[in-house]
């Protein structure tokens, strides 16, 4: 979490959900977590495990590898985190 490309992350998928125009709540209950799950996710306050990961865009009509592709493209442009 303190890599800066998570921040990028987190921004990603608060804007994933976003577009979807789901709340926190309507997420969560998308795949069975409370809106306090998302809200943690999104303020940096817990991490996410690749298959949440994967919920989560999918809940949001969002592919999962296009998610990924667009976070490997800032991964790729960043300098690695000690």
């Amino acid at each position: 979490m303190h890599d800066p490309v998570y921040g990028t992350l987190r921004v990603q998928l608060k804007a994933i959900r976003e577009d979807a125009g789901l709340t926190q709540t309507e997420l969560g209950d998308a795949f069975e977590r409370n809106h306090s799950f998302i809200h943690k996710v999104e303020a940096g306050d817990r991490r996410i495990d690749p298959v949440e990961f994967c919920r989560w865009c999918l809940a949001c009509k969002m592919d999962p590898a296009e998610a990924i592709a667009e976070l490997s493209r800032v991964v790729k442009r960043s300098k690695p985190h000690p």
